[in-house]
């Protein structure tokens, strides 16, 4: 099932995609590329599903690790919060990174809760002892024995991502005049990186943890 309310003819319905994809770019540079995008960027907004109404709900969250060659990631979560109840009832969800000059990365992935210590303890920071502070209990501290901190691993499945081509100067310049003459500028790399890529980039890179 597909929307569409216009007959384009031979002429390209989505011009922006068109001049801006890249198809000829290697698994290796664009996994690279987007992980090296990801870690510049380190905050992300990261969208589940209630299991109780269906809406979509997104959080702000700090990437803590990557794995498997970047396509594996690692955020550090309270079991206590919504979006882990979210998870155990739908694990898709999608991360969306952007940046002050409008480059952006959007990825979708099966996600799962891990409670191991020895991976807790392994991608602790002392930091998490902010967001969750001390009852005063001595057991939910803070520290990396508190147990509420458990990590989400997000299992990439595909993304898309768009770094820019050019300075911001020359961006905008670019823009103002395909406003007036209606052509579209290629200001973005577009790149796609499919499921089938993941896995096979993921499969030569099993040790990378």
């Amino acid at each position: 099932m597909s929307f569409s309310n216009t007959d384009t003819g031979s002429k390209p319905a989505d011009p922006y995609k068109l001049a801006n994809i890249e198809d000829d770019v290697s698994i290796k540079e664009k996994i690279e590329n987007l992980s090296s995008f990801m870690s510049n960027c380190k905050f992300c907004m990261m969208t589940t599903r209630e299991g109780s109404t269906g809406n979509l709900v997104s959080r702000c969250m700090a990437l803590a690790a990557q794995e498997n060659g970047g396509v594996d990631l690692i955020f550090h979560t309270n079991t206590e919060s919504g979006k882990t109840d979210n998870i155990a009832s739908d694990p898709h969800l999608n991360l969306g990174f952007l940046n002050n000059s409008g480059e952006w990365a959007s990825l979708s992935g099966i996600s799962s809760i891990l409670t191991d210590r020895t991976l807790i303890k392994k991608y602790y920071r002392p930091s998490l002892k902010g967001w969750l502070g001390d009852l005063g209990d001595g057991k939910h501290d803070g520290s990396a024995d508190d147990p509420r901190i458990a990590l989400i691993k997000v299992h990439v499945r595909s993304a898309t991502y768009a770094v820019a081509r050019k300075n911001a100067v020359r961006t905008v310049a670019d823009m103002a005049q395909g406003a007036v003459t209606g052509k579209v500028p290629d200001v973005n790399k577009l790149r796609e990186i499919t499921e089938a890529e993941v896995e096979t980039w993921r499969s030569s890179n099993k040790m990378d943890q």
